[in-house]
């Protein structure tokens, strides 16, 4: 059966990794002189303890390829395919650490996928390549999915505060300036593997009720849609949009996700969003 590995960006649930034998690579996050590997030395709710009352934010590093290489000597001589299913490469050095990673064992067939995206959307498509891979599909076909699914892939999300992003150089210290007078909310997106703005957005309540709308608009409707809702630090609000979402779309367990800690560190806390797939 065709191995997967993921690593801590996708949010994974951990009964899904346990139910599927999946090991999760951790990110590296990165207090002062302090160096954690998340979801085993730190937990989230730890983290966001700690990322709350930080005075300078936490760094974050891709996992070494000597984590890779731990999982590769125990899976390679299972004579099984391995596909690591990682975040976009220009966010991430994840992609790159596997790959070095895999120039260890060159006759093994070991495929390293970049999916372009982060978070609930990424756990979804591991899900799925589990899924798939328990049923008795092979790589090639798996593969072969996981890259139709990547086009047809959305993020949306909101921000409680731009300081994070503009510490952390994700968008331009002005725009955060701006965003800070006017009380704008800003609606951002993933497209072509980083974050982008997507639209601006006065309130909270009108960001909410937009990223509804977008989600209602977009979301393909033949089951192939998978929808997911991610979260930093504010499950009440995660679960309530999950649950709000899934009541209008008929789908009654739509997962609500924490946003992993790697991610919250360059958007802060109060991360809400959601993920989908549109039509193909």
């Amino acid at each position: 059966m065709v191995k997967i590995i993921t690593d801590t960006t996708a949010g994974l649930p951990a009964e899904t990794a346990r139910r599927y034998n999946i090991p999760v690579i951790p990110q590296v996050v990165i207090f002062g002189t302090d160096s954690f590997l998340e979801g085993i030395q730190i937990d989230n709710a730890t983290f966001m303890q700690r990322l709350s009352s930080a005075r300078e934010l936490p760094k974050t590093a891709a996992p070494p390829p000597e984590l890779f290489v731990k999982e590769f000597e125990r899976l390679v001589p299972t004579g099984e395919t391995i596909l690591c299913i990682h975040p976009s490469a220009d966010v991430s050095g994840t992609v790159r650490s596997a790959t070095v990673a895999a120039r260890d064992y060159p006759d093994a067939d070991i495929r390293v996928i970049d999916t372009r995206f982060i978070a609930s959307p990424l756990a979804t498509m591991v899900a799925l390549a589990a899924e798939w891979a328990e049923s008795g599909l092979d790589a090639d076909t798996i593969e072969a999915r996981l890259q139709a699914l990547i086009p047809r892939c959305r993020i949306y999300f909101m921000v409680a505060t731009l300081e994070y992003l503009a510490k952390g150089g994700r968008i331009g210290g002005a725009a955060a300036l701006l965003g800070g007078m006017l009380q704008v909310k800003p609606i951002l997106t993933f497209q072509d593997g980083r974050v982008n703005q997507f639209e601006r957005v006065r309130t909270h309540k009108r960001g909410l009720a937009r990223l509804k709308q977008l989600v209602l608009e977009q979301i393909a409707r033949d089951g192939s849609g998978h929808l997911s809702v991610m979260h930093a630090g504010v499950p009440d609000q995660g679960q309530a949009l999950a649950d709000d979402l899934g009541a209008q779309l008929g789908q009654p367990h739509v997962p609500a996700l924490d946003v992993p800690p790697a991610i919250a560190t360059h958007a802060g806390p109060g991360i809400l969003g959601v993920g989908f797939f549109v039509g193909a």
